[in-house]
């Protein structure tokens, strides 16, 4: 997700506080780093770990072919797949 900001763009507003876009920006970057960032537990997440599609999920007690997880659908807790 890209938010174009102007050239000598004003992060705060004349009172000192970010303005709205200033916290989409925040919130975007923060959803991109969240969601690069791989959770880590133990066993499968499907039915316990809830995640936005696309975010990854490392099972550090798993085998060979059954450690790492991609959230494929769905907000809950469900919609895992062992890839």
């Amino acid at each position: 997700m890209i938010i174009p900001l102007e050239r000598n763009y004003s992060w705060l507003d004349e009172a000192g506080k970010p303005t709205q876009r200033t916290a989409e920006y925040i919130e975007a970057m923060t959803k991109v780093v969240n969601l690069s960032t791989p959770i880590v537990g133990t066993g499968s997440p499907e039915g316990v770990v809830v995640a936005e599609p696309t975010q990854m999920y490392m099972d550090d007690a798993g085998t060979a072919s059954s450690i790492m997880y991609v959230k494929k659908t769905g907000t809950g807790n469900t919609g895992w797949i062992l890839v």
